[in-house]
């Protein structure tokens, strides 16, 4: 599965939002996701990856969340 795919779906079914709408630009706070809302996704996306993921830079899209995942933690 890729990154972006992870990303998209966890961030759906946390949103109530149609996935096709979520692309690499989409903002978390466009979203209305807080911070409590990205560290609970983190959650979901780690059990979708099957790793445990630090995230340890400040993101605010979706494309650099899936940047920052693809540099730590490979494709």
């Amino acid at each position: 599965m890729m990154i972006f795919d992870a990303v998209a779906d966890v961030l759906a079914e946390r949103n109530g939002c149609d996935r096709s709408e979520i692309t690499p630009d989409t903002r978390f706070l466009d979203l209305g996701a807080d911070s409590l809302d990205v560290v609970e996704m983190m959650m979901d996306l780690e059990e979708k990856l099957g790793r445990e993921v630090e995230l340890t830079e400040r993101v605010e899209t979706v494309g650099e969340l899936v940047k920052f995942l693809e540099k730590h933690y490979g494709a």
